[in-house]
């Protein structure tokens, strides 16, 4: 503790420093699963980088206490050591603690547990001002609340206490296959329902054909006698495949699946947004090529390729939650305007709007409910794929995509470029008391989470010279900037801080 110690007060101390200068800075986190345009500045950066371990496990309370920069992967491998489990994981291995917790995530057992942020039962906080804080529901309660989905507005990270559950080695799958955006809704929202499930999420193959997904943990001694399938060795066929092959068949259908081959199921091939790499570089989309070239089709080698390559902007990359009674609504929009194929469904816990940014509540129509008679239940929805535009198209048609996504409630995920005006964002957020919150805890200093988040256009930024100019050939090309991206990748390094000028 006395290494965690020593980082934290050189943070509070540089924290402070910019505080007294009246300096603006940024946080440093060393790497994202954000696809919004993002660098920084050596000179006005806090580097909490080096907050990445896990620093006690507690197996009498069922507890950890981690640093936030630990990621998804490091922190079940350590977990599962003490027999216990994270509850909510998020499904790709880098996505870290901090970011779950002030940046908002919902994955398959959020219908069970919230988002990860529900699983934080306290955190340790330095505010603006240099002061180190505890924040828990029976300590700064309202700091506490206001840091879900803060996305770092209201002080940094430095420690978080999270709840664990008992481990169990076996995930039973189960596929339900469906037939209509009704029946894939009322049939997910019908097995979130069972208190025997742990684990529900879906897959939309086209508007007529998809699958539900439930899981539920077992022990090896007590697991029935079903095949048992991996998805985390290159000969293992990427998740979204497997279940397409399963539903296929028109039947419900069981299987066994080791837990961190579940949890990180999505990893290879990024859901299923590594198939389009194949079909940008003319490869066959086959089984042999895929394991082939599996060490490209990881998320943490994909983000570096995706932000290099300039890619983030030729891709729809949208994650909204809707009032559940909404979501087939919005699959309808969704169909007839872009026609996008696989789509992901997650069901949400009813707290799930309240770790999403500090928005309004929502007193519009939902289908089937009388006006303001919502049941508070959520269903995400994952629309990602090309749309290849030029950017006034690329703009239009996810500004289209939030006007929609406003008129039936839904609230995104604010990894993903944002479109809207600043009028339009506070039709959504609560101006008022977050700005009340941020005053209270001496925040305003801080950039809001509208300056963090609004649309700064296509990064366009090339630089003098002949490097410049060859930065300029390859972004013009689609083909070149694509293998520059994936060289960036192998290379590895920083991908986000400007390199420092001697």
């Amino acid at each position: 503790m006395e290494s965690h110690q020593n980082i934290v007060e050189k943070v509070r101390s540089r924290i402070q420093h910019f505080y007294q200068t009246k300096t603006a800075f940024r946080v440093y986190h060393g790497s994202t699963n954000s696809t919004r345009h993002a660098d920084f500045d050596r000179d006005t950066i806090v580097d909490v980088s080096s907050l990445n371990r896990v620093l006690s496990i507690d197996r009498d309370n069922r507890t950890a206490i981690v640093e936030p920069n630990v990621p998804m992967d490091a922190l079940v491998r350590e977990t599962m050591k003490a027999g216990l489990l994270p509850p909510v994981v998020m499904e790709f291995p880098g996505i870290t603690v901090g970011g779950g917790f002030v940046g908002t995530a919902g994955e398959s057992s959020s219908f069970k547990h919230g988002f990860f942020d529900r699983t934080v039962l306290s955190a340790e906080v330095v505010l603006a001002d240099g002061t180190l804080v505890t924040a828990s529901q029976f300590e700064n309660q309202e700091l506490f609340e206001g840091l879900r989905g803060s996305f770092g507005t209201l002080g940094v990270l430095t420690t978080l206490e999270i709840q664990l559950i008992p481990l169990r080695t076996l995930v039973e799958i189960t596929y339900h296959p469906t037939f209509s955006f009704e029946n894939a809704t009322s049939k997910m929202q019908y097995h979130a329902s069972e208190q025997k499930n742990d684990y529900v999420d879906g897959i939309l193959f086209s508007k007529g054909a998809g699958v539900i997904v439930t899981g539920r943990l077992v022990n090896t001694e007590h697991a029935p006698n079903l095949p048992v399938q991996r998805f985390s060795k290159p000969w293992n066929e990427w998740f979204w495949i497997h279940a397409k092959s399963v539903a296929s068949k028109g039947i419900t259908t069981k299987e066994l699946v080791p837990i961190e081959d579940y949890l990180f199921r999505y990893d290879r091939g990024a859901f299923w947004m590594g198939m389009y790499a194949y079909k940008h570089f003319m490869v066959p989309f086959i089984w042999l090529t895929r394991v082939l070239l599996d060490y490209f089709m990881h998320t943490r080698i994909m983000y570096h390729a995706l932000h290099a390559s300039g890619y983030t902007d030729r891709y729809i990359i949208q994650d909204i939650a809707f009032p559940a009674g909404n979501g087939a609504s919005f699959l309808e929009y969704t169909d007839e305007a872009f026609g996008l194929y696989p789509l992901w469904l997650c069901p949400l816990r009813k707290d799930g709007r309240s770790s999403m940014g500090h928005p309004k509540p929502f007193d519009g129509p939902v289908h089937g409910k009388q006006r303001g008679e919502s049941d508070g239940e959520y269903i995400s929805v994952g629309l990602w794929g090309p749309y290849p535009s030029d950017e006034a198209e690329y703009v239009r048609a996810n500004r289209d995509i939030e006007a929609k996504m406003r008129e039936l409630g839904g609230l995104k995920w604010l990894y993903s470029r944002i479109f809207y005006t600043e009028d339009e964002w506070w039709q959504v957020y609560d101006k008022r008391e977050y700005d009340e919150l941020r005053s209270k805890y001496n925040a305003t200093s801080l950039p809001s989470i509208w300056d963090k988040v609004k649309d700064r256009g296509r990064k366009e930024e090339f630089g003098p010279g002949l490097k410049g100019w060859l930065k300029r050939i390859v972004r013009s090309n689609d083909l070149l900037s694509g293998f520059y991206g994936i060289y960036k990748a192998v290379k590895g390094g920083d991908y986000m801080l400007k390199k420092k000028v001697s």
